[in-house]
């Protein structure tokens, strides 16, 4: 058996998927550096930050031009 093989069997029960997952996060933690851990780290921030200051505003403000929040929610948001 080759070690891919290892890693290619079907899991059965959801307790054997739980297993079989945590034994990948389990080799990625034993096998990733502390800098590709990082960069990881710094790639998710660059995702997530035009994503918390932008696209949620945006859906936010598509709310209350549409009058779907009422209006005590509207005032806060403006004192915002």
């Amino acid at each position: 058996m080759s070690d891919r093989e290892e890693y290619t069997t079907v899991p059965v029960s959801a307790q054997q998927f739980c297993q079989f997952w945590s034994a990948h996060v389990d080799a990625l933690d034993r096998h990733l550096s502390a800098s590709t851990w990082a960069l990881g780290a710094v790639t998710g921030v660059l995702i997530a930050y035009p994503i918390t200051r932008i696209v949620i505003p945006a859906i936010i403000h598509g709310f209350v031009a549409h009058g779907i929040v009422p209006d005590m929610v509207r005032t806060v948001l403006k004192l915002i």
